[in-house]
This record gives C-alpha cells, sequence and structure tokens, in this order.
C-alpha cells in the first residue's frame, strides 16, 4: 500500500512504528491470523468514518482488540507507519485459506495495493486526519496536566512568590511573580514563548505490592508565561549596597484552580502524541498493581478513567500496551464445617486498560472495558 508523498513522510516522522510492531508485521503481512481468532460478527467490507477510533475497530474485527498489528496486512517497504488508518478508507477482510488479512485491496489476500483517500485534490494534512486509538477527548488532558516525577524535581523548581497588587489568589489573567533557586534563576530560553505549567501538592506514588515510592504525582493548577526574567538589582540602603533579587514576572493563561504563592513551575513539555497502534507488551509482566484512580479521594474506577499503574518504561512498558485488570480476590474465613479455613477466591478478570503515558516507574492508563468495578491494589497482566 502506499499513501501521498508529503503524508507519508509527515508521519513517517510522527508515528514512529517500535521493532516489535515491524517485525509482527512482516511475519503476518504474509501469514496473517486464525479465522477463529475474528470476531464473531466482523464485516467483510467497511469504510472508516470520522469519529471512529482504532481500538473500536480493533474490537469490530478481532476477539483480542490488542493485535491489530497482526491482522493489518501491510507492504512496510511502503508504508512506515501501518497504524495509521484514514476516514474515507475501505478496509477489505479476507479469509482466504483459513487465515484472515486485512486490507485495502479488495480479495487479493496480500497486503500491496494503493490507498486513494479521495480523487480530488485535498488541502489539508492527512497526518492530522489519522484515526486516533481512543477517543483524544478522554485523555488529552492527561497528556499534559498531571506530571509523575522525583521528589528533588518538585522541591527545586521555580516557584510563585506574590501576585501582583497583593492578590492572593490567581486566576486567569492575573500577573504574579516568580524565581527559582539561587544557583537556577527564573530566566527566559531562546526560542519561543517560554511557558510554564503550574503544580501543587506533589503525592507519592506507592506499589501497593512493595510500598516502594515509585514517583510523585503533582497536582496540575494552570500555566503561567513568563515575560521578564530573575535580575539582580543594587542600591544604597543605610549607607550600604545591597543587591536584591528582582523576581521574574509571568502571566497566568490558564487557570484549573486558584494559583498561590508557593505553587511550583515546570516547564511545558512538547506536545504527545494521540495515536498508537494498541499491543500486548513485548514481555511478560508480573506484579503489576493499579496505583490509584485519578481524582480526588476517588476509590474505585469506571469505563473510561484514567489509573496509575505499577509499572513503567524500566518494566519495558511502552504507550499502546494493554492490560488486563484481575480483581484480586478476596481472603475470608470458612466458617461451613466448623473448622474457620482462611481461604484465599481466585483472582477474577474484570477488565483491559491501555497505557497512554508512561514515565519511568509508573504509567498512566485508560480503563477501556471493564465487567466489574476496578480498584487500586487490583492485579495486571498481559492480555
Amino acid at each position: 500500500m502506499t499513501l501521498f508523498g508529503s503524508a507519508t513522510v509527515a508521519s513517517a516522522q510522527t508515528y514512529p512504528v517500535t521493532p516489535t510492531q515491524r517485525a509482527t508485521a512482516q511475519q503476518t503481512a504474509q501469514t496473517g491470523i486464525p479465522v477463529s481468532e475474528l470476531a464473531p460478527n466482523a464485516p467483510d467490507e467497511y469504510t472508516v468514518k470520522r469519529g471512529d477510533t482504532l481500538w473500536a475497530i480493533s474490537r469490530m474485527y478481532l476477539r483480542t482488540p490488542w493485535r491489530w498489528p497482526e491482522l493489518w496486512g501491510m507492504n512496510l517497504n511502503d508504508i512506515r507507519n501501518p497504524h495509521l488508518i484514514y476516514p474515507g478508507q475501505v478496509l477489505y477482510l479476507d479469509k482466504t485459506g483459513g487465515r484472515a488479512r486485512l486490507s485495502t485491496r479488495r480479495g487479493t489476500g496480500a497486503p500491496e495495493g494503493t490507498i486513494k483517500l479521495s480523487p480530488h485534490t485535498r488541502t489539508e494534512s492527512l497526518s492530522g486526519m489519522a484515526l486516533p486509538t481512543l477517543n483524544a477527548a478522554l485523555i488529552e488532558p492527561f497528556l499534559t496536566e498531571p506530571i509523575v516525577v522525583d521528589e528533588d524535581t518538585v522541591k527545586f523548581a521555580p516557584r510563585i512568590v506574590a501576585g501582583n497588587d497583593n492578590h492572593v489568589l490567581l486566576s486567569r489573567g492575573d500577573r504574579a511573580y516568580a524565581r527559582g533557586e539561587a544557583n537556577a534563576p527564573l530566566i527566559e530560553k531562546p526560542g519561543p514563548i517560554n511557558q510554564y505549567r503550574v503544580f501543587r501538592n506533589a503525592t507519592p506514588l506507592k506499589d501497593p505490592a512493595t510500598a516502594e515510592i515509585l514517583g510523585y504525582e503533582a497536582q496540575y493548577l494552570g500555566k503561567v508565561q513568563l515575560q521578564r526574567s530573575e535580575t539582580t538589582e543594587t542600591m544604597m540602603q543605610d549607607g550600604k549596597e545591597v543587591t536584591n533579587v528582582v523576581p521574574a514576572t509571568v502571566d497566568v493563561v490558564a487557570a484549573k484552580e486558584e494559583i498561590r504563592a508557593g505553587d511550583r513551575l515546570l516547564p511545558e513539555p512538547p506536545r504527545q502524541l494521540l495515536s498508537y497502534a494498541p499491543r500486548a507488551p513485548a514481555g511478560t509482566i508480573t506484579n503489576g498493581r493499579i496505583i490509584s484512580v485519578y481524582g480526588n479521594a476517588v476509590q474505585f474506577a469506571a469505563q473510561n478513567q484514567v489509573v496509575s499503574i505499577n509499572k513503567g518504561t524500566r518494566d519495558g512498558i511502552e504507550t499502546g500496551n494493554v492490560l488486563a485488570i484481575l480483581k484480586n480476590g478476596e481472603t475470608i474465613v470458612d466458617r461451613t464445617n466448623g473448622n474457620k479455613d482462611t481461604l484465599k477466591l481466585p483472582n477474577e478478570r474484570i477488565g483491559l486498560l491501555m497505557v497512554f503515558r508512561p514515565f519511568e516507574k509508573v504509567s498512566y492508563a485508560l480503563v477501556l472495558e471493564i465487567s466489574d468495578t476496578p480498584k487500586a491494589g487490583d492485579l495486571l497482566i498481559n492480555p
């Protein structure tokens, strides 16, 4: 399959394919998957629509939707990013020889073909039209708002020291003053406008199994824009020369909650991508647990809710990895025979989640499907 040149180049730069995905693609482009692994009502032909997500299409075709790369027949010489699918494309399901393949060319049984999005000239970027894996509205705030850092990162980050006109609580449109540590003043850096995210209350994220502190989750409050750098000013006072710190000037450009003195500033990170292929982790995940459900005083997770988990990049977790949620079976006392034996009920599979923002030791994941109510401490395994 081929894409229009400019879109191919752009997407190749912004949507990398992992070595594991590429190896899987090379194998299954030839073999496909067993027809028995298709969803019962998998359509022979489907036209991709605006509003579709890769996960929804995966579920339409597969009993195990995280195995999407294995179904998608592709020619890797032409397609560098095979999981990019666009509205208007027609997907054809080939079940020749008891093996299933999905392509954009009818009845070939092979991955080659040409994607033609429209017979007329397009003036919009194809890279921006690619289907997201998930509904972007569900996770987009979490790509910039909560952040996991080590204790020192927040402790030594620049801080708000005062509001303009003695304002104590600051909101959008207010001016404030901030400073860094003595050896790291808050100054403008070359390049685009300097923006910072404002955080408070770095809450420790503790592994439910080992009690190890995996990081600190900083509470997102808003954004400020740096207007003037921190400087110093020397003046005469009581006949002596005194040097005072002149804090940096910042303007509040967004506020989720009111900002106050003592809140910390961290640089605005690059925007993360919203499209990636759902897939099982490359290795076996052991001792995986849900750490917490995102939100103040929230104990149980609902579908489409964000949770933090105790696995990250050091454990081989990548964006797009799907994990199964197991309800941690309770320990009970058997009172049915008079012996009062202690029993551990079986762990029951109750749902799936997908990692969308991994850090070194923890990750944020979206709960995709549930049959019961997940909570902190529930187990995570390969799907």
